[in-house]
């Protein structure tokens, strides 16, 4: 996945457009890291993040709807 698709995945999860490119290039890192460490693919890595910013996202627009 490219930066920019992957930028643009961000945005539709919640993430603020101005810095979607940043923390896409910060996500894509990251994941090769945990990728290494765990001995698991950068896929598998990536979707882990994934699903964890997921979370963290929906859980802050709950916090504001409450």
């Amino acid at each position: 996945m490219h930066l920019t698709e992957l930028a643009s995945l961000l945005v539709t999860m919640g993430c603020p457009a101005d810095k979607s490119l940043e923390m896409a290039g910060q996500l894509h890192k990251r994941a090769r890291q945990l990728a290494q460490q765990k001995g698991k693919t950068d896929e598998e890595a990536m979707g882990h993040l994934l699903n964890l910013m997921r979370q963290g996202w929906a859980t802050k627009e709950k916090r504001f709807q409450d």
